[in-house]
């Protein structure tokens, strides 16, 4: 028996879901291994995670794509990563002690780390932007704010747009981050939080022109991060990267696309049975 049209729409649409959920241009479940990212100064593989800085003073580390990735529609992209920060020690602000946060990067100069400290591993990499979830008040650069989200044009620390966080990001838990980027729109969007549900609104947007700021639509992507006087362990714990804006959900760690898959072939049997009556 022939398929109607309806009935063939549903079937490609279930597999275009599919196919959409695998087209991550980087996807690490865990970092047991590292192959495909170059690491830089202090960062390290760290059993399953990509340990950015260890938990003592003034290191400087990064981990980038070692090869440059094609960002579609205008310098378009979508990431969701989980981080968590360990063993803070040293001198502390209103905050508490430990320092001084991550930050998530697209750039286009090369697989290098950027200055210690309140550098964040950031500082000076040209052009650039990037997404600091900061820990430590470095007065007025930091909008004397000692734990936020903040938004960083090549290489410069001094945030053009930051929002504050509660409670503070080295408090040892994992905090789940998704930052999704419309070219067509130039809206920049980050959201942050510590139960892994995508939330709907944004805790931070910034309007930004990425195709004319990065000049080329080929960048590295990864993280930087840095510690000066106060410390802790910055570690990445798993990451999601899609080359194009296509907003990543809360899917599960180690779920796949097969409960998508018998959704909509569920779908397809229902609607078959009706026309069928």
């Amino acid at each position: 028996m022939k398929l109607h049209l309806p009935l063939k729409a549903l079937l490609l649409s279930s597999l275009a879901l599919v196919a959409t959920t695998q087209a991550s241009s980087i996807d690490f479940n865990d970092f047991s291994s590292v192959s495909g990212l170059t690491l830089n100064g202090s960062t390290a593989q760290a059993g399953n995670v990509l340990r950015l800085t260890p938990a003592s003073g003034w290191q400087s580390g990064s981990a980038f794509s070692t090869t440059t990735l094609a960002l579609n529609n205008l310098n378009s992209f979508s990431t969701r990563f989980q981080f968590q920060i360990t063993g803070s020690g040293g001198i502390g602000d209103e905050n508490g002690s430990g320092a001084d946060g991550l930050v998530f990067v697209v750039q286009t100069v090369s697989n290098n780390v950027g200055g210690a400290g309140g550098g964040i591993g950031y500082q000076g990499i040209n052009p650039s932007v990037g997404i600091e979830f900061d820990t430590y008040n470095n007065g007025g650069w930091d909008d004397n704010n000692g734990n936020h989200v903040g938004v960083d044009l090549n290489g410069n620390i001094d945030s053009v747009v930051q929002a504050g966080v509660l409670p503070r990001f080295n408090d040892g838990n994992i905090w789940t981050a998704w930052v999704d980027y419309n070219g067509s729109t130039n809206q920049l969007e980050v959201r942050v939080n510590q139960t892994g549900l995508r939330p709907g609104g944004a805790t931070l947007t910034h309007n930004v022109n990425l195709a004319t700021l990065l000049g080329t639509p080929n960048a590295y992507v990864g993280f930087t991060s840095g510690t000066g006087a106060a410390w802790g362990n910055h570690d990445i714990l798993n990451w999601e990267f899609e080359s194009n804006y296509a907003p990543i959900g809360s899917v599960p760690e180690g779920s796949s696309t097969l409960p998508l898959l018998a959704l909509g072939l569920a779908g397809l049997g229902w609607l078959y049975r009706s026309r069928l009556r």
